[in-house]
């Protein structure tokens, strides 16, 4: 549908159309007694059919705006005058000028409770002589500048309003004017939709949506990647829930909002939203923002496809394969398969799926009555996705042997072991032993080549869950922390974590070359996965997944490794490695800081040690003082909104926190700055 715009004086010229506007028939101007009466702007008309088929949009009542259908066909030919001329003619109330002495030239604005098309805010309702009333609806457009009568055409269509009517000459009113009878001909200003759709919807106004998007845009670029990676900015405005919940008004009604509200319900969105972007954000495993991964993600959102065919996402099938083989051959196989997957629980769920159909792949088809007991083995420190996999896949929790971990947070490879003769002792049939590359709060690393070598020896699938590790593989300095992983069957790493490639990217990588994947999870729907298609069908990728509709997860990794290359996200897990010994190093000198162990990756674990508790580490009931401090502090800076660390209690240990140094803008300066607010923060405990 291609806009026609048509001005108070009559349509508008070729240099005053906005772009890809069509511009048809003709228009006369007409005195209006005041900008009560009728107004209308042209939004479209859609030819098809051999006719138009024509919509006035009016404000000629000041109880409402309404939308009015002409039902019947006019000829294609058929002037827009002719057109408004011969709808406004018609026996419709809601048509009827407001005119007369109620409502004369001299009136100093519109009648209480009036609704207008155009509500610019109070400077824009000044700049233009107009007082809306405190109830009328929030903008349609922004604030106009003095002088807006005289904008172009182009700027009033990004405005989304009609233009503005001078006010009438003075003089007597013409007949029809003064009784308040209905306009014979077209006015001033006029509206034809080419269909029928709510008063406020873009739908098919590509002008509308395209403003409406550059504003969404300007909203984010200020006050996301402004304002959200500035160190002076807040990290959040807390809010306690309901206070929250009023602030956001949260209710979904049955009719629409203006734009200008939109907008202000994105901007409310971000500002009482945490800022992961934020350089004082160490509270998970994930923070910072790459503006090429933002990039990729606002393209993958833009696209709207789905990574299941190469028939609607031919770029993103090619795309995704590249980038896996590219993260196997950093594991160290040389070929494989892989898929990317909604988050690394999910990851680990296929993990143990895939095992379970390898081992057992009846399994599939007649169900858990076919399997005898089965057993699975991961360490005291291994993300709780494992317990929910077995509960998911029915395997039940009972079935995960937990295999105790040293001080360090690591699986001991000689409890694997006796774990795995236990389960065999008991009847059970151990299948799968999930290792850990960086644990969730200690961040250690299983020793992956003696786990390599019980695995082998029992014949037992091994899962490298890598999800916050994986990355170390990229540096040359630190991916001996990995050693032993080429040898696993699977791997789950979840790049948006310490790469910094956006929630969410997480992939599972499979040493298996005999289309497991696509074997264990396939149902070969014809409606999506036909044989005889024009291309390699192989390229059809969404068999291998339980999803159906699949998000586009690549590009922003794609695109970030672009930008940065291989050695760019190198340094970028140097840095964080060595900021997180900066950050340890600082602690060791002043006093009220207490490790929790010496880190192995850049998890910095510690307890905050208050004036009133220090150097009374002999006293009873000193860890259960200790443990209530951070709380009391994650509070105050949660609620002053200066930072945010996270932390827990861990086995026998209590409340400790735990910083995370993954965000790729962070400094020395903000290491030094989480010191000292804590100092502040908690100087009175």
């Amino acid at each position: 549908m291609q806009p026609v715009v048509c001005s108070r004086n009559g349509l508008l010229g070729k240099e005053e159309q906005p772009t890809g506007a069509k511009v048809t028939g003709t228009a006369h101007a007409a005195t209006l007694p005041t900008w009560q009466a009728l107004q209308f702007a042209v939004l479209g008309l859609e030819k098809g059919g051999g006719g138009t088929l024509g919509f006035l949009w009016s404000v000629g009542r000041p109880e409402k705006l309404s939308l009015h259908r002409d039902a019947a066909r006019v000829a294609e030919e058929e002037s827009l005058e002719a057109i408004a001329g011969r709808l406004g003619s018609q026996q419709n109330p809601d048509w009827q000028c407001m005119s007369g002495p109620a409502h004369s030239a001299r009136s100093p604005g519109p009648p209480e409770g009036t609704e207008t098309l155009c509500k610019g805010g109070k400077q824009g309702n000044e700049a233009h002589g107009r007082a809306f009333p405190p109830s009328s609806r929030e903008a349609l457009c922004p604030p106009h500048k003095p002088g807006a009568e005289q904008e172009s055409a182009e700027e009033r269509a990004r405005h989304r309003c009609l233009p503005h009517p001078a006010a009438p000459p003075p003089g007597p009113s013409t007949p029809w004017q003064s009784r308040g009878r209905r306009c014979p001909r077209l006015d001033r200003d006029f509206i034809l939709m080419a269909e029928s759709k709510p008063l406020l919807s873009l739908d098919g106004d590509s002008i509308a949506a395209e403003a409406l998007l550059q504003d969404v845009f300007e909203i984010v670029v200020d006050e996301v990647i402004r304002k959200g990676t500035s160190a002076s900015e807040k990290v959040c405005e807390w809010k306690e829930p309901e206070e929250l919940k009023q602030l956001l008004d949260l209710e979904l009604r049955s009719q629409g909002e203006s734009q200008e509200q939109i907008l202000e319900r994105c901007q409310a969105v971000i500002r009482y939203s945490v800022k992961t972007c934020h350089p004082r954000f160490f509270n998970q495993l994930f923070s910072g923002l790459d503006p090429h991964s933002l990039a990729g993600r606002i393209i993958t959102e833009s696209l709207n496809t789905s990574q299941y065919t190469y028939e609607i996402a031919p770029v993103f099938v090619l795309m995704e394969e590249e980038v896996l083989k590219t993260l196997r051959a950093l594991v160290g196989w040389s070929s494989g398969d892989g898929v990317f997957c909604p988050g690394g629980s999910i990851s680990n769920m296929y993990a143990l799926n895939l095992a379970r159909y390898q081992r057992y792949p009846d399994c599939k088809q007649r169900g858990l009555r076919t399997l005898p007991p089965l057993a699975l083995f991961a360490s005291q420190e291994c993300h709780y996705s494992i317990k929910k996999g077995a509960a998911f896949l029915g395997l039940g929790t009972d079935s995960v042997r937990v295999v105790k971990a040293d001080e360090r947070g690591k699986m001991i490879p000689e409890d694997l072991e006796r774990q795995i003769s236990l389960a065999e002792a008991e009847g059970a049939v151990p299948f799968l032993v999930s290792a850990t590359s960086g644990t969730t709060v200690l961040g250690a690393f299983d020793p992956l080549e003696a786990i390599a070598d019980i695995c082998q020896h029992h014949g037992l699938w091994l899962h490298v869950d890598a999800a916050w590790g994986g990355s170390v593989l990229l540096s040359q300095t630190h991916r001996h922390l990995l050693d032993g992983i080429q040898r696993a069957d699977s791997v789950a790493w979840n790049p948006h974590k310490l790469l910094t490639a956006g929630l969410q990217c997480s992939a599972l990588l499979l040493r298996d070359t005999s289309n497991l994947l696509k074997r264990c999870h396939g149902s070969q729907a014809s409606y999506l996965f036909q044989q005889d298609k024009f291309y390699d069908v192989a390229l059809d990728t969404g068999d291998k997944v339980v999803q159906c509709g699949r998000r586009v997860d690549c590009l922003k990794l794609w695109l970030m490794w672009k930008a940065q290359g291989g050695q760019g996200l190198e340094q970028r897990v140097d840095r964080a490695f060595a900021l997180a010994r900066y950050l340890v190093e600082e602690m060791k000198k002043r006093e009220g800081f207490e490790l929790v162990m010496e880190p192995e990756f850049v998890n910095v674990c510690f307890w905050f040690v208050p004036p009133t508790l220090q150097g009374k580490q002999d006293s009873p009931d000193y860890s259960e003082r200790l443990a209530k401090v951070a709380p009391v502090l994650k509070e105050r800076m949660v609620k002053e909104g200066s930072m945010m660390i996270g932390y827990q209690p861990h086995g026998t240990r209590g409340n400790f926190f735990r910083v995370v140094v993954a965000n790729p803008a962070l400094t020395r300066a903000d290491m030094d700055f989480l010191l000292k607010e804590l100092e502040r923060l908690g100087q009175d405990l």
